[in-house]
């Protein structure tokens, strides 16, 4: 099954881009508001001086290097100033690498060997080897940590694609490869995400993600279409209301999280501004959109954000009636669900997801590989698993390497899990496959529930059999404490 939009935009390889930052300036959004944070309101003129001061603290400090492009890590907590350091990154000429808190000590290494940083900026709060830091800006208390063995096998390939990101996926199902993103690719996936999105300098977008995970294609692009961030550091549901009321935003971009917090606030306040609320970062439950809907009489939109290649789809057409879908493709993008044997499948069979468009990466950093080398004739093949209803919407069903074979018959981990989420008592779980002499593999389930919530585990499995084909239900459930999670908070798998 293929979907397109238009048609893939022209090929922008001989086109030569800017520091996307000096783009952001170059459109001239002077005095409107940027950002807002705490009711305090951020100039774009005022961010961009900050932005510039920091780039040049930054070009002064041990170590960075201007002759080649350095790769600079980033560790910060959201707000402000992870804004300001990570444009100031880009400004000097650096490559940014967020470094997210939530990895461990052991993933923080494995991080800075594999990407060989000149440095890391710690955020004025980020206390992991500050004592070792040799520079510290005096107006914000950011400080910069020099590190050595900075040298890529592949560095002047590296330095030829004028990067502008190393990010590395969530790695759910093994060792991720870290994603490199040019100036160029950016600029590309930020006009073809805002086809869809429409982001406009009236545009005040309330935002709730982690910064370390969600930047590029979210805020660049709200700065480079002129819109306000309004940041809030509160999950709360009545306090981020009370903040959108506050400010009046007119967007929302977060996870289902987030909107199932949202849709049960008990208080009265409409949201009558709302114009666009998107999900993003894990699948939309069915049952958190129809809690949105009714509770805000506004659609809850749910996109599919692909490190690789940006936001190809986005169901802006198709939220009421099928709000688990992510969408049709985005005008610039194709799309075609192919079977194992590359060819496409009809309607209604799933697929692995095959995209075509602007905007896609420019290499793999470890081991290296450029997009020729991994694309086929322009397709990037994403691993995940899909199919297509009648009217061309996307349903993501699974990835391929978390497919458990049943005697010959696919079982998806993430339908079993959706049926177990679904009982009252079930906070988290997890499905996997475990060895089964007679059907080769069989489902097997962990499970964490509620606080002060019992259930015994043949429970849950009548409750699966009610929902499931037999050879789906697990053929064992184990009750646990705690799932293991990935640095962006999904379930680590495999």
């Amino acid at each position: 099954m293929c979907c397109s939009g238009a048609s893939a935009c022209k090929s922008a390889a001989s086109e030569t881009f800017v520091n996307i930052v000096d783009q952001i300036a170059l459109r001239a959004w002077a005095e409107r508001p940027a950002l807002m944070a705490d009711g305090v309101v951020i100039s774009y003129n005022e961010l961009l001086e900050r932005v510039s001061r920091m780039a040049e603290w930054l070009k002064r400090a041990p170590g960075f290097r201007c002759g080649t492009v350095p790769r600079v890590g980033l560790a910060c907590g959201n707000g402000v100033e992870y804004i300001v350091l990570a444009l100031a990154v880009l400004k000097a000429g650096g490559c940014l690498v967020p470094v997210a808190d939530e990895l461990s000590d052991a993933e923080r290494a494995e991080l800075l060997e594999r990407t060989r940083l000149c440095g890391v900026i710690l955020g004025s709060a980020v206390k992991w080897r500050r004592g070792e830091s040799v520079s510290t800006e005096p107006a914000t208390g950011a400080a910069w940590l020099p590190l050595e063995n900075h040298h890529l096998d592949h560095e002047a390939e590296f330095a030829a694609l004028d990067p502008a990101f190393i990010r590395f996926s969530s790695g759910t199902t093994g060792r991720s490869k870290g994603v490199v993103l040019s100036h160029r690719k950016l600029r590309e996936r930020i006009e073809a995400a805002n086809a869809a999105l429409q982001i406009t300098h009236g545009d005040r977008i309330l935002w709730m993600l982690p910064m370390a995970h969600h930047f590029a294609v979210s805020i660049i692009l709200y700065l480079y279409h002129g819109a306000c961030t309004v940041l809030s550091d509160s999950h709360l549901a009545a306090e981020v209301l009370e903040t959108a009321q506050s400010s009046r935003a007119t967007v929302i971009y977060g996870a289902p999280f987030h909107f199932s917090l949202l849709a049960a606030d008990p208080g009265g306040f409409r949201w009558p501004e709302l114009r666009l609320a998107v999900s993003t970062a894990a699948p939309l439950p069915e049952k958190v959109a129809a809690a949105f809907s009714v509770r805000f009489e506004k659609p809850l939109v749910q996109g599919l954000g692909v490190i690789e290649i940006g936001l190809p789809l986005l169901n802006t057409g198709g939220a009421q009636d099928a709000p688990c879908a992510v969408g049709r493709p985005l005008p610039a993008f194709d799309v075609e669900l192919r079977d194992e044997e590359g060819l496409p499948v009809a309607a209604g069979n799933i697929g692995e997801l095959w995209i075509k468009g602007p905007g896609m990466f420019d290499a793999y950093l470890s081991p290296w590989q450029t997009l020729d080398e991994i694309c086929v004739h322009g397709w990037f093949p994403t691993g995940d698993l899909a199919e297509t209803d009648a009217a061309g919407r996307v349903f993501i069903r699974g990835r391929k390497k978390s497919v458990i074979n049943v005697s010959g018959m696919k079982v998806f981990p993430e339908e079993v899990e959706t049926v177990l989420m679904q009982h009252p008592a079930v906070a988290a779980c997890r499905v996997s496959a475990a060895k089964h002499p007679m059907f080769g593999s069989m489902p097997v389930a962990e499970v964490v529930l509620h606080d002060g919530q019992t259930v015994a585990a043949r429970e849950l499995l009548d409750w699966c059999r009610k929902a499931l084909s037999p050879y789906k239900v697990p053929a064992r459930i184990r009750l646990s404490d705690q799932l293991e999670l990935t640095a962006s908070g999904k379930i680590r798998r495999g």
